[in-house]
């Protein structure tokens, strides 16, 4: 589920992606106090890698 802060996200297991930082929490898990609504609180996101 991709949100505008993390548009180029994809789901867990798409081939030719990986694990990268929540760019809305910045790692931590959490945005005032509560699990950041994008990682929900893991403070990672899952995204393509590699070049076109």
């Amino acid at each position: 589920m991709a949100s505008d802060e993390t548009p180029e996200e994809v789901p867990p297991g798409t081939v030719g992606s990986g694990e990268n930082t929540c760019r809305k929490c910045e790692g931590t898990g959490q945005v005032d106090g509560k699990d950041c609504p994008d990682c929900g609180g893991t403070g990672t996101v899952t995204t393509p890698i590699g070049g076109a």
